[in-house]
């Protein structure tokens, strides 16, 4: 067999204009649509995804960057978190991708971390048979979620009070909130939440808590929605309070929603359920790579 024609470097030691560009190269064609974010928003994304450059790595060929791996630890959880992995289209298919997921598992493993996690879309073939390949099971469905901004309320929801919480106390109730249900997306945590360059406003209301900002074009994005009462009471409170405050207003939730933590109530609410989903998958590193 001959040898792979890219070899794997650290990406704390690579300009970041030149990893922006790859990343941009490689999710051009996205199935979630193209990657768009400026450079000078580079920053901003890496450290909403919590991502580490000394643990990420990218495949190099010739010199020039044609593959990496983002990797975000979550020390709390004793897992690390594949942040994204792409290939720019020549890439594809020339063994980059599955050598720096090997390699990933292999440094995770001597690290002593106890599992890897990631998020991948559903309609994202490629990708999932990689990850499954490599031992990774999808646990959770992430569901994205929409409300239009003429949509009707549907009958018999009443409103309950709710208590508006200061940023430092909703990271503080997500931080306790993950040690109850530790399979949450890192992107509904408190470490992402903070990095957002957004004012946010959080609601609690019984086991449930809501964050959410208000966009340029008036719509109303959810930020994080958890609700740790399986009867989702506290979420549903929560939305119809919601839409009573900001009648007329899109509501967009991101593709990050598990149903049993208030995604039902979004739906008893009126929202849309999307299509194009994610899977929650991770790998137990117990047992040595095969």
């Amino acid at each position: 067999m001959s040898a792979p024609s890219f070899t794997l470097v650290p990406a704390d030691g690579w300009p970041e204009a030149a990893l922006h560009a790859a990343f941009a190269g490689a999710f051009a064609d996205y199935v979630a649509g193209p990657f768009t974010l400026p450079l000078a928003q580079w920053p901003v994304l890496l450290a909403r995804q919590g991502v580490d450059l000394a643990l990420s790595r990218i495949a190099l060929r010739d010199g020039q960057p044609v593959a990496f791996v983002l990797v975000a630890p979550r020390p709390a959880r004793g897992r690390w978190r594949l942040a994204t992995m792409g290939a720019l289209p020549s890439a594809r298919g020339s063994g980059a991708a599955p050598a720096l997921l090997d390699d990933l598992i292999v440094r995770a493993t001597a690290a002593g971390v106890a599992a890897l996690e990631l998020e991948v879309f559903a309609q994202n073939p490629r990708a999932l048979s990689l990850y499954r390949g490599r031992g990774f099971q999808g646990l959770h469905e992430l569901r994205g979620h929409a409300l239009a901004a003429d949509a009707a309320a549907p009958g018999g929801l009443t409103r309950a009070a709710v208590t508006e919480v200061d940023r430092e106390a909703a990271f503080a109730w997500l931080d306790a909130a993950e040690a109850e249900q530790p399979e949450l997306p890192l992107q509904v945590t408190a470490p992402s939440l903070a990095a957002l360059q957004l004012p946010l406003q959080a609601w609690q209301q019984a086991r449930a808590q809501l964050v959410f900002s208000l966009a340029d074009d008036g719509s109303v994005v959810l930020q994080s929605l958890v609700d740790l009462d399986p009867a989702q009471p506290g979420a549903a409170a929560l939305l119809v309070e919601l839409r009573s405050r900001h009648p007329g207003r899109p509501v967009k939730v991101p593709a990050l929603q598990r149903d049993d933590l208030g995604g039902r109530a979004l739906q008893a609410a009126g929202f849309e359920r999307q299509a194009l989903h994610q899977l929650w998958m991770r790998r137990g590193l117990h047992a040595a790579l095969g």
